[in-house]
C-alpha cells in the first residue's frame, strides 16, 4: 500500500527507502553530542519533529522551530520562533547549541548566527551540522527546492568566524554501504534533472518546485527498499579528515564575539 505523501522539508520518519536519511540525522546528533559541555541547557535550533533530541541527554534541550506542528508533541520545552530572531531574554541563556541540516534553510544566514552568538554564554559552544554543497546532489545547482543557500568548507567557515573566536570544521562520512546507496539516488536524480534539458525547473515558481520534488520523494522513496533498511546509525562517523569530501559539513564554534 502506497505510504502517506511527505515533504521534504525536514525529516520526519525512517520508513522506507526514508531510512538512510533519518539515520544520518540521528548520527548527526550523536557523534556530536561529547563536543558540547556537560551542564548547561543546549538550544536546539530548527528542531524540526525533534526526533533525535534525547541523543544530547542528560543534558537539558530546549527545542526552537519556525512550525508549531512540528513542535506538537515533544517532551521537552519548545518555541515556536524564526532562528534569525530569538527572544530578547535569551541573552547569554544557552551553554551549548546545536543546529542539524537548518541553516541551509534560511536567507540571511548571517542574522541567524549573530542570534546563535547572542544567545550562546561566554564559554559556550555552537555545533551546526548541513549538507556538503560539494557531494550532497550537484555542486553547480541547489536541487533541494526548501534550500536557500548551501555550503562548502570555506563558505561554512566565513559564515561563522566573524562571530566566532575559534570555529573548526569536521565532516560527518558514510560507510561504503551507505555511499552505494546515496550513488544510487544521486543516479535517479541525475535521470530525473536529464528530463529537463531546457532547465525550465529554475523558472518555476517555489511553491510548485516544493510541490514537484515532495511529490517525487515521496513516488520514489515509498516502497520498502533492503538496501535502504539495512542502514543504520554506525554507518557515520564524525572525524577531521577529508573534510571537503565528506557528506555533512559539521562547524564547531567556541567563543562567541560581543
Amino acid at each position: 500500500m502506497p505510504g502517506p505523501f511527505v515533504t521534504g522539508e525536514r525529516v520526519t520518519t525512517p520508513a522506507g527507502a526514508f531510512n538512510p536519511t533519518f539515520q544520518r540525522h540521528v548520527a548527526a546528533y550523536r557523534t556530536i553530542a561529547p563536543l558540547l559541555p556537560e551542564e548547561g541547557e543546549v538550544l536546539d535550533l530548527g528542531c524540526g519533529v525533534g526526533h533525535s533530541f534525547r541523543e544530547l541527554e542528560p543534558r537539558i534541550t530546549v527545542g526552537v522551530d519556525v512550525s508549531a506542528a512540528a513542535l506538537a508533541g515533544q517532551q521537552r520545552e519548545t518555541h515556536v520562533h524564526d532562528m534569525r530572531e530569538l527572544p530578547a531574554g535569551w541573552d547569554r541563556r544557552f551553554a551549548s547549541l546545536v543546529s542539524v541540516h537548518s541553516i541551509e534553510h534560511v536567507t540571511r544566514p548571517g542574522q541567524a548566527v549573530a542570534e546563535i552568538a547572542r544567545v550562546l554564554q561566554d564559554d559556550g559552544v555552537a555545533v551546526l551540522v548541513t549538507p556538503n554543497r560539494l557531494t550532497f546532489a550537484r555542486p553547480d545547482e541547489i536541487v533541494d527546492p526548501y534550500h536557500e543557500i548551501e555550503y562548502d568548507t570555506g563558505t561554512f567557515a566565513a559564515l561563522l568566524e566573524p562571530w566566532f573566536h575559534e570555529v573548526e570544521l569536521l565532516g560527518l562520512h558514510g560507510s561504503p554501504r551507505y555511499l552505494e546507496f546515496q550513488a544510487g539516488e544521486k543516479a535517479r536524480m541525475d535521470r530525473l534533472l536529464g528530463l529537463d534539458p531546457l532547465g525550465i525547473r529554475h523558472r518555476l515558481p517555489r511553491r510548485v518546485m516544493r510541490f514537484a520534488y515532495d511529490a517525487a520523494l515521496t513516488l520514489s522513496r515509498r516502497d520498502e527498499n533492503p538496501q535502504a533498511a539495512a542502514i543504520e546509525v554506525e554507518d557515520f562517523r564524525l572525524g577531521d579528515d577529508a573534510v571537503a569530501e565528506s557528506l555533512d559539513l559539521v562547524a564547531v564554534a567556541r567563543r562567541p564575539r560581543r
